[in-house]
């Protein structure tokens, strides 16, 4: 109990973090509680299930009508007086009450799921209403419906494992919903197991696949453990297989189960038609966040599947949902595949019962039930657009995910309405399908306009599917029309996704829109006050007017105009939300793509810091990735061309806030970039001025001793160079032309000034004078002398001629020292590049030695202040602060030392351990003043004086470090002649504690132990960690010492080149000059500025082209050096390997389809044989030849029964097919399943009984049998006359609205109009309401109206009565409308 006391003593911090993450854990306890108390209120509220509330007893002892059990049943449905005397019905005695079954379930202890038990009326909104909001679903981009085979069945391998991968492959790329039956029986079971497999193989999970069970509650096993009116949070579910009897358990492998309650139990099926609904609402919610008019689809997938997966495929593909069916899976599946290669023709009665014997071997089916079969298998043929079905042995179709995708593609298709190819390309971005959209819509016959695809580019941007925005772009979307209006990027900023700038941008932002003038401050923010807003708050009218300056009052100078540029603002909205994949791509659109990487590295650095863990890694990585894509671009260009490379590091860029590539790389320190060659070039250029580079140091110093060296030609000038390569080019074009004239050749006399420039004229004296001194380098050197002067006058005065009066030197001294003050004040208040004030002070204060030059000229003031009083201690306390200022004044020399290669990185190394000595000294300290004061304490009693104490405590044990060790502690050194016994002595220390004998008492094996053990982790251990520390130190910088040392360079540079030309103390006449010309001009002067060049227009797009061309040779060297890389060598090896694997399975496979093939041919050929043989049998005998042996009876195959029973069809003419179809509409009768065969009365029928629906009548419809009798939706019996109009007009105007009434005048016009009109057809009409005794029969008048005639005239844009319409055979339309358009179109001989 002890040992835990002091453990815990010991470790608060370790209970401070228990205690907090109990805490957190408890919050978040009571969150997931509250969560779930509001899911059980609303789940009350909105959603019912269903009880028995009479029982009444059946056949079976104890059970009860419904199917329950007595117990089961509550006490008032049993005693249950109201209902007494009543048969049991289930529409009456079964009533709606709050569901008690909701919650999570759990199967493993990993895995959880969610349910909800359901009545089978509830609305499919609510139900989706669940899913979406309270179950926190995302909506799908698609639904899968997968249906088939209730009962445990086998799939071939290769056919289970392309179903398995192909279908989480669509449903992990698309983001859809899976929807079965939920139970761990048949198809349902192996959705589950194509989950699983994907859970066990996939170590991170990109999105949860949602595998939804549409379950019946009455037939699941176990269901009373999920039973509780409060819900279960969890509910534990057991599999339990073996006594599940004619109950199904639920797959463990579904994520959310939606149990349908009829009340009854042990009834199969009760969810299909709730079922269908949800899926019905699914299809009719919009697909994404815009409105463009687009749903989400929805597929069926058939695996196996008997009588009732051909009604959910039927019914499914009359309500136009694509079916895939999986040829192999068995049964139903093999059927229809099987057909579906075959002509309406030969889907016969007597084929489909040899089908169904063929596949169902152990069910038998009656009469009508083939039939219905029969009937059925036709309509679904006639709809292929709507059907797929999916060989496993055909090359095309070897995904399912493909095949999946493209079922619906192919039937929306077949719609062709306008705007259908951009909803389907919607739904390809929706579901992130570059290849169906590369195969389908971006092929070589494809012609697209770029504002056709502005809603597949928002969505693919907002979506972050990088690989559709890059083949957009590819293929015709231009990024200036994409983002030519304000609000598409306004929209886009809406849209970010959860991240650290959306979190800024919200706290700037009045609610919840969003401007650009809002995403302008929060990136000036990032990027520094230094550059502009890239988004003026100004209208969209007037955004190339405003310039920048009217936006920022803080900046000084005048900046470009603010520029529009559609690359740069998507790269931007790419870079803040951390999204390297579509940055990268912007990136690759940008113009000015140097300045673009950089910024997006200084952006990155900037978020990453802010942002503290969240996300600062792949933000710093992002960010080092752009200074290397910067590098790369830089590289090429200054590998073209280097003063082209340097006018893009200095260049002004109007698209990244006035700013330049050089700025934003010191801004984001970018060291890598600075210290590239080619800016080191750039900042040499400007460090020797108008000096020739190659000039040796000795020469400049004597040129500056002896100016007259200048004139002549001691110091070469760039000038002397250029002019001298101008001659060498003029000897060469002479000798080019006299070649050219012995050649015979004719010369161009004029070809030498096709440039047009003057010639360059040598410079003069003055110029080469004042080219000299104010070179940066030659200013560097003046200044180096001037410090070393300041230096010695300095020690002078200090160390010989500090008097009470001051000389003449302390005098020059202060002048002096009025001059450096006078320097620091310009380079504060004066900037070559025109910053604000604010920004250069804070620039100012970032920077070290300028932090030491305010320091040591404080100290200077304070000492000098004190020095000229009369006081002689003030006078001396002055002299003691100046002294301690000529050291901080000798530490400053060391910055002079920074622009040396040798001696700068060694500066970088001593600043870097400082740092680290300054955390060293921390650690020091504990020990020291440990041991310090606990020998103080054990060897002097009660010392009063401070400085005996300080000494004692910290001194004496910091000395003992450097090995001086103390006497006191050891008896046999100790001497009382060192001490003084009471403390009476200022200059000795006090005695230790002694006896009689006056001799130390102190335990001097403890002092000698407690001196050992110090010594041994001061000296030893501390002291080379403190080795070890600077080795580490050293090492980093060493490794990086050119980087660092270019990077410092910068600076020195830019100081020196501003400086005026004079030394101090001489530079007070220049501040003078400077100070005298600010006031009469009223303004600062402007120099030249090295670091910022603002060039024309012209010039501009010249440069961007050539920058944007080097990009591109940049980036095909990235490509080139990746295909060459080991690892895509090993990547595309891997993937010939797996493409042979696979090449040659099939060929297994395809060979025993062969095989196959070859033995079914056999077969024929045999039948075939046994045919001719029965024919010359036949032949013999009627000739009278009589065999002596019993004729043999020869073996009938298959196809020989098949084909006696067959009937000849009558070629490939079908009949009236909308007349036939199962539903007859605005009622509930269903017609008798009439297939194609049985359609004409002079076909026998037998068993042909259609129901009758209204008068029954006696004539029969010419078009033959419809499967229902009647009168039907008609208004008589027999033939029902309808007259098609046909109106055309050549150019004429469309009218804006469109009534369904022609109005009185225009009726009586149009109807005087008909007897001229030419009759086109009269005929029976293929119509949905025809019936075995009414039917419609049509004539097709047309008129042709000029536009002259009254009637065109009541037809104008103006009356709104019509509206005129270009058709085709392409357009929407009824069928009959069709069918008359057509028949008028051949009669006026025009396509259609």
């Amino acid at each position: 109990m002890v040992l835990i006391d002091v453990e815990v003593a010991v470790k608060p911090a370790l209970v401070q973090t228990v205690s907090m993450d109990l805490s957190f854990r408890y919050l978040d306890s009571l969150a997931t509680s509250f969560q779930h108390c509001l899911l059980s209120s609303w789940i009350k509220d909105n959603i019912k299930k269903k009880e028995c509330c009479l029982y009444v007893e059946d056949a079976r002892e104890g059970f009860c009508m419904c199917g329950y059990p007595k117990n089961h049943h509550p006490v008032e449905a049993i005693e249950a007086e109201e209902y007494t005397g009543e048969t049991w019905n289930k529409d009456l005695h079964v009533r709606e009450v709050p569901t008690d079954a909701f919650g999570d379930i759990s199967f493993r202890k990993q895995k959880i799921g969610k349910y909800v038990r359901v009545s089978s009326g509830t609305s499919a909104e609510v139900l989706y209403q669940l899913m979406t909001e309270h179950w926190k679903l995302q909506p799908p981009n698609l639904l899968i419906s997968v249906t088939g085979g209730a009962k445990n069945f086998n799939m071939k391998t290769r056919l289970k494992d392309k179903f398995h991968r192909g279908l989480i492959k669509v449903a992990q790329t698309t983001g859809a919903w899976i929807l079965t039956g939920g139970t761990h029986t048949g198809v349902m079971k192996h959705v589950g197991m194509a989950v699983h497999d994907y859970i066990l193989s996939s170590r991170f999970m990109e999105r949860q696949i949602i595998a939804i069970g549409v379950a019946t509650w009455g037939v699941i096993h176990n269901r009373q453990d999920l039973v509780h009116p409060e819900g279960c949070f969890p509910a534990h579910y057991y599999l339990d297989e073996q006594g599940q009897g004619r109950l199904s358990c639920l797959d463990d492998n579904h994520s959310h189960f939606l149990l349908v309650d009829d009340g009854m139990h042990g009834h199969y099926g009760t969810e299909i038609e709730l079922r269908g609904k949800l899926e019905k609402l699914i299809s009719e919610q919009p697909l994404g966040n815009r409105e463009s008019g687009v749903k989400i689809p929805v597929v069926c997938v058939v695996l196996d599947g008997g009588p009732g997966t051909l009604n959910t495929i039927y019914n499914s593909m009359m309500n136009n949902t694509p079916c895939v069916v999986l040829d192999g899976s068995g049964r139903l599946a093999d059927v229809i595949a099987h057909v579906a290669a075959l002509p309406l023709s030969e889907v016969t009665i007597a084929h489909t019962q040899q089908l169904l014997k063929r596949y169902f071997l152990d069910e038998t089916f009656s009469e009508l039930q083939i039939i219905d079969w029969t009937k059925k298998l036709q309509d679904i043929i006639r709809m292929p657009h709507l059907l797929t079905v999916f060989y496993i042995n055909e090359d095309k179709k070897s995904d399912l995910d493909v095949a999946i995708l493209q079922a619906f593609l192919k039937a929306s298709r077949s719609k062709d309405s306008v705007g259908n190819k951009e909803k389907q390309l919607e739904l390809a971005v929706a579901w992130n399908r570059v290849d169906i959209a590369q195969s389908e819509f971006f092929t070589e016959e494809s012609h697209w306009k770029s504002r056709d695809l502005h809603q597949a580019m928002f969505s693919a941007l907002v979506g972050h599917k990088a690989e559709f925005v890059r083949l957009l772009l590819e293929n015709g979307v231009c990024l200036d029309q994409f983002l030519e209006s304000e609000d598409t990027l306004c929209e886009l900023y809406t849209h970010l996704p959860r991240c650290m700038f959306l979190h800024k941008l919200a706290r700037r932002a009045p609610g919840d829109e969003i401007s650009l003038s809002h995403v302008s401050e929060e990136v000036r923010h990032l990027l520094g006050s230094f550059t502009c807003p890239l988004y003026p708050p100004a209208s969209p009218s007037h955004r190339t007017q405003m310039s920048i300056n009217d936006t920022i009052s803080t900046y000084v100078t005048l900046v470009p105009q603010s520029v529009w540029n559609a690359g740069r603002d998507l790269f931007l909205w790419s870079v803040l939300q951390n999204k390297r994949e579509l940055a990268e791509i912007a990136w690759e659109q940008c113009k000015d793509c140097i300045a673009a990487a950089l910024a997006a590295s200084k952006i990155l650095k900037k978020l990453a810091d802010e942002g503290g863990d969240n996300g600062e890694e792949s933000m710093s990585e992002l960010a080092d990735h752009y200074e290397k894509q910067a590098i790369g671009v830089f590289s090429e260009c200054h590998r073209c061309d280097e003063q082209r490379a340097q006018k893009l590091l200095i260049r002004i860029s109007p698209s990244w806030g006035g700013t330049t590539c050089l700025r934003l790389a010191l801004e984001a320190d970018d060291k890598s970039f600075i210290a590239h060659s080619g800016v080191q070039a750039l900042l040499t250029h400007v460090w020797y001025g108008k000096l020739a580079v190659d000039n040796p140091h000795w020469r400049l110093l004597l040129s500056m001793l002896f100016f007259p060296l200048v004139f002549t030609g001691f110091v070469v000038f760039r000038h002397d160079k250029a002019i001298r390569r101008e001659a060498e080019r003029k000897k060469e074009k002479k000798m080019d032309s006299v070649t050219q004239s012995y050649s015979g050749e004719r010369v161009n006399p004029h070809i030498s000034d096709r440039s047009g420039k003057s010639p360059l004229k040598p410079l003069n004296c003055w110029t080469r004078l004042v080219s000299l001194y104010t070179c940066p380098q030659v200013k560097f050197y003046w200044n180096i002398a001037s410090y070393f002067g300041f230096l010695w006058l300095f020690a002078v005065v200090l160390m010989m001629d500090f008097q009470s009066s001051p000389s003449w030197r302390e005098l020059l001294l202060y002048v002096w020292l009025i001059s450096l003050v006078c320097e620091e004040v310009r380079q504060l208040f004066c900037d070559s590049d025109g910053f604000d004030f604010q920004w250069k002070a804070k620039m100012y204060i970032k920077d070290l030695w300028n932090i030491l030059d305010v320091l040591s000229i404080t100290l200077f003031i304070i000492g000098l202040t004190l020095r000229l009083q009369a006081s002689d201690s003030l006078f001396y306390v002055g002299k003691v602060i100046l002294c301690i200022d000529f050291i901080i004044f000798c530490l400053r020399l060391m910055a002079i030392f920074t622009i040396s290669r040798t001696l700068g990185p060694k500066i970088i190394i001593v600043r870097r351990m400082m740092l680290d000595l300054f955390l060293f000294l921390f650690l020091l300290s504990i020990w020291v003043v440990a041991y310090g004061v606990s020998t103080q304490g054990i060897l002097i009693e009660n010392e009063e004086r401070l400085n005996w104490i300080l000494r004692g405590a910290l001194y004496e044990p910091y000395l003992v470090i450097f090995g001086s060790l103390p006497s006191s502690i050891d008896s046999t050194q100790f001497s009382m002649d060192s001490c003084s016994v009471n403390g009476t002595d200022p200059l000795k220390p006090k005695c230790p504690v002694l006896n009689s004998d006056s001799n130390p008492v102190f335990p001097e094996w403890l002092t000698i132990i407690m001196l050992c053990v110090y010594l041994l982790f001061a000296n030893i251990l501390l002291l080379n960690l403190l080795i070890a520390i600077f080795n580490y130190t050293f090492q980093q910088v060493q490794d990086h010492t050119d980087t660092f040392w270019k990077l410092q360079r910068y600076d020195l540079i830019k100081e020196y080149y501003s400086r005026p030309a004079l030394p101090p103390p001489f530079i007070l006449l220049s501040h003078l000059y400077l100070f005298i010309r600010c006031l009469v001009q009223r303004r600062a002067s402007q120099k030249s500025r090295p670091f910022r060049q603002e060039l024309t227009q012209t010039e501009t797009d010249d440069l961007l082209s050539w920058e944007a061309c080097m990009k591109g040779n940049y980036l095909a060297s990235l490509q080139q050096e990746r295909s060459q890389s080991v690892e895509h060598q090993i990547q595309v090896t891997a993937e010939k390997v797996a493409a042979m694997s696979e090449l040659l399975n099939r060929e297994q496979e395809r060979g025993s389809v062969t095989m196959e093939k070859r033995l079914a041919k056999l077969e024929e050929q045999v039948s075939k044989s046994t045919k001719a043989l029965q024919w010359v049998m036949d032949a013999l005998t009627s000739q009278g030849y009589k065999s002596k042996q019993k004729v043999p009876v020869l073996a009938r195959t298959e196809s020989d029964t098949a084909e006696s029973n067959r009937q000849e069809p009558d070629g490939e003419k079908t009949h009236h097919f909308y007349a036939r179809q199962l539903h007859y509409p605005g009622s509930n009768v269903k017609r008798f399943p009439v297939p194609e065969e049985k359609v004409p009365w002079e076909v026998d029928f037998s068993v042909y009984s259609p129901p009758v629906y209204s008068l029954q009548g006696i004539r029969e419809n010419p078009a033959g049998r419809t499967g229902i009798r009647g009168r039907g939706a008609l208004k008589t019996l027999g033939p029902n006359p309808f007259l098609n109009l046909g109106l055309a007009q050549k150019n004429a105007p469309l009218p804006e609205g469109l009534e369904t009434k022609l109005g009185k005048k225009l009726y009586q016009s149009i109807n005087a109009k008909i007897k001229s009109g030419t009759k086109v057809y009269k005929s029976y009409v293929d119509d949905i309401r025809n019936t075995d005794n009414a039917w419609v029969e049509t004539t097709i008048i047309t008129l042709h109206l000029d536009c002259h005639t009254p009637q065109c005239d009541l037809l104008s844009p103006q009356t709104k009565l019509l509206q005129w319409l270009k058709v085709s055979s392409q357009t929407p339309m009824c069928p009959d409308q069709g069918e008359v358009l057509c028949h008028v179109a051949q009669f006026h001989q025009v396509n259609f």
